[in-house]
């Protein structure tokens, strides 16, 4: 599982990298088509837009996998033993059913619905529902690490036993 799990993410990994680098090359070419030839770019200001929100939600997906997302970790670090265990098992379990419910149901509703109503982008002319796609794929991502966690913690559970 470990295996899967590193495997998982180094791909994450490089696909952040290049998204990051196109977005900057991207944002280069703007700023060059701009002011150095005089004629703006039509797409690069939404391509942009939608690079940022793929970086982000992605993003969050991988330091979740890292144990690194944004915490309040007060009564975290005061706790020790059983509790700190059971404390771990209950916030995982949490993420676990929010990205459950919120990431991945209601983000495929809203792939679903866009594709639906065949809402595209103004100026790339792309389907918004690809836009949106990176919501249920980072909520997966999100379940398959906190399950892996979850499973962690309750090994603890029964060697403490």
């Amino acid at each position: 599982m470990l295996a899967i799990k590193a495997n998982i993410d180094k791909v994450l990994k490089w696909i952040l990298v290049a998204i990051m680098a196109a977005m900057t090359i991207n944002v280069l070419w703007q700023v060059f088509s701009r002011f150095i030839l005089g004629s703006p770019s039509s797409f690069t200001e939404e391509l942009a837009r939608y690079m940022l929100i793929w970086i982000g939600i992605l993003g969050a997906a991988y330091v979740a996998g890292q144990k690194m997302h944004l915490a309040i970790d007060l009564l975290l670090t005061k706790l020790k033993g059983k509790s700190k265990t059971y404390l771990e098992l209950f916030i995982q379990s949490c993420i676990f059913f929010f990205s459950l419910t919120v990431m991945v149901i209601g983000g495929i509703r809203l792939v679903y619905v866009t594709l639906h109503l065949n809402q595209i982008s103004a100026a790339m002319q792309i389907p918004l529902g690809y836009v949106y796609a990176v919501l249920p794929l980072s909520g997966i991502l999100m379940m398959f690490y906190s399950l892996l966690f979850i499973k962690e913690q309750l090994e603890i559970i029964s060697k403490k036993k």
